[in-house]
Parts: C-alpha cells; structure tokens; sequence
C-alpha cells in the first residue's frame, strides 16, 4: 500500500539517505532501486522503472523497477516512442494527471498507465541516456509535495546516471577488446573454434552456481579471455607441436604463466580475480600443479573455477591430436581427477550445471 507523501521536513533527510546508498553502489541498477523505492513510497505512484538508451538494440531497456509496472524487461522503450522524442527536448521533469489528454502518451492507457511522471536523463552532451518513468493506474493530479521529493531524487538519479553509464560503457568497451584478443590467442594457438566463448561461457555459469557476485563473474569473465595471454611469446615449434613435450619445451610452455601475468598486468583495470586466473588456472587441488604449486583453498577460486572448464572443454573438443570426448567421457575424467587435480567443490557444481548425476 502506497503511504502518504513524506513532509517537506523530511524531504533532506531523504535525499541525503538516498545519496550515501546511490554513492555506494556498485552499477547502475543497484544504485537506481533506492530511488525507485523511495517514489513508490512516498507519492501516489504505482509502480517506477529506470530505463536506460541501448545503443545495440536502439532502444531504451529496463534497468530496475519498483512496485506495480507492465515493462517486460526485454522490451523496453523503443526510441520511435512519441514520449522518448518529449523526453529528448525536455530539460526537466514532467508531470502528466491523465496519460489519455497527452498525444506524447499514446499506448500508455492501454497498459493501465493513466498518470505518469517522465525524467530525462542526459549525459554531458545533452544526449537522452535514461529515462526515470513512474506511473498510476487511475488520473493523478500530483501534489506540490509529490513534485518537490520527484525534482530531489531525479536530480540525485541524473548525477549517479551519468556517472554510472559512463562507467559500464568503460566496461563495455574493455570487454570487447579482452574478447577480441582472447579470440586472436585462440587463432594462433590452432585451438578449437569457438574455444574462448565456450570456455568462459562455462565459467561464468560454475560462478553463478557457486554464488559469485557480478563483480566476481565479470573478473572471472576476464581472466578466461586472457587465461593463455603468455602464449603470444612462444615460438611456433612449440606452441603448434603436436606431439609429446621434451623436457625443454615442457618448461618452455610453463613460462607462459609468468608471461602471461606480466602482460596482464600492463592493463590496469584487470581486477586482481582476473589476473588470478591468468596467474593459477594450471595449479592443482593436491599441490602438484604449475608455476607455484599451490593446493587446496590457497588457489584462488577464479582459477580454480576455470581450471575445470579449461580441461572438460579441451576434452570435448576435436584437436589435432585427438578426437572429441562425449560429455559423459569428459565429465567422468574430471570427476576422476576430483580432490586431487580439481576442487570437489567446483566438479559438484559442474555436474550440476551439465545436468548429470555423479559417478
């Protein structure tokens, strides 16, 4: 049930309480669901959502809500809307009693929105990046009180918008080239096609098994694009050899750990989880593994994730010197190396993932 208005006393408290959570938070939906709460609590308004501008799918899609809303979150607004095109002219909020005296408005009626208060979000440039919609489901004529707290949160909303947009286009932008190198690596390396998205893939899924958060994932995401980044200093007659190791190139191929973090860390926004993959995804549960020899819970969970995906996913695969295994091949070899090679942790949680019962 929707409570009164809050005073106009208690307006700064509010804003202030609102401030310290949107500073703290961690990305762009987090940081809105404060706000969002707030308006459903302290207006007439049913339910609120936050929409920001997808340039991928040229539109603007559903970030958080709150209370009461009929945005499917795949849909979002479209950039064709009539109510997008106010919202671009618009410099301020805009408070709308009823949706069906309003041509701007056209389709909200039918979704059951008939009183709707609209915020542009725009970014240094005047650019529309987000859209705050919060709505009722009968006529509104909203208070002076309602339109005071409205103008203190929005305001609040644009300063964490535009800070956080630009933070996940950052992120965004450093994904697609961490991708596209770990592509490149796969090409040089003759791996597989596919290796590289089908590895980290697998990754992120054992990570959200095993209840990582976002931040965790995307390290984790990370680090599987640029696990074998040392290989860009081996010489082909090793890295392409198709056959068994001498010693000397077995020590050769080892080096590129060492390599590959000393390059990774040339990118200072690689989180130090990322660099862990790159680091010890070759160590092994008993201790027997490589460069450090590290064993049990002291091999970072990043790595000890991936090491599992690395290996099953190598095992699936066609590569010049053998055929694929089948899944159930594949998963019985990692369940075999459980407790010494890998972490029984993570093997339980890849079984679970694949959809199979233990051996």
């Amino acid at each position: 049930m929707t409570e009164q208005p809050t005073p106009q006393g208690s307006f700064a408290d509010l804003t202030l309480q609102l401030t310290r959570l949107g500073l703290n938070a961690q990305d762009l939906g987090s940081a809105m669901q404060p706000v969002l709460d707030a308006l459903i609590t302290h207006t007439a308004a049913h339910g609120a959502g936050y929409f920001q501008w997808w340039e991928a799918g040229q539109t603007f899609r559903v970030r958080a809500t709150s209370g009461h809303h009929p945005w499917h979150p795949e849909c979002g607004l479209p950039a064709t809307l009539p109510l997008i095109r106010t919202l671009r002219a618009a410099t301020d909020v805009a408070f709308y009693t009823d949706t069906l005296t309003h041509p701007a408005l056209s389709g909200f009626p039918a979704l059951g929105v008939n009183a709707l208060i609209a915020a542009p979000v725009h970014d240094r440039q005047g650019h529309l990046i987000g859209a705050l919609l919060a709505h009722a489901h009968t006529p509104h004529s909203w208070t002076d009180l309602e339109r005071a707290l409205t103008g203190s949160v929005t305001g609040l909303l644009a300063l964490l918008a535009a800070r956080l947009d630009a933070e996940e286009r950052e992120r965004e932008a450093h994904e697609s080239a961490l991708r596209t190198l770990g592509l490149f690596l796969e090409a040089r390396d003759a791996e597989t096609h596919g290796h590289t998205d089908r590895v980290t893939q697998l990754a992120v899924q054992l990570g959200r098994a095993l209840n990582l958060d976002a931040a965790s994932l995307c390290a984790l995401r990370w680090g599987a694009y640029l696990h074998d980044i040392g290989k860009i200093a081996l010489p082909d007659d090793v890295l392409r050899w198709p056959g068994p190791f001498s010693p000397a190139q077995r020590e050769r191929m080892r080096v590129h750990v060492h390599e590959g973090v000393a390059l990774a860390r040339q990118l200072s926004f690689l989180p130090q989880p990322a660099l862990d993959v790159i680091a010890a995804h070759h160590e092994r549960w008993d201790g027997s593994g490589y460069p450090l020899g590290q064993r049990g819970q002291d091999i970072p969970l990043p790595a000890r994730i991936f090491a599992v995906c690395d290996v099953f996913d190598a095992l699936t695969s066609n590569r010049p010197y053998k055929h694929a295994w089948s899944t159930d091949e594949a998963l019985a070899f990692v369940q075999q190396g459980s407790g010494t090679h890998f972490d029984p942790q993570v093997v339980q949680a890849l079984v679970k993932v694949l959809g199979h019962h233990a051996a």
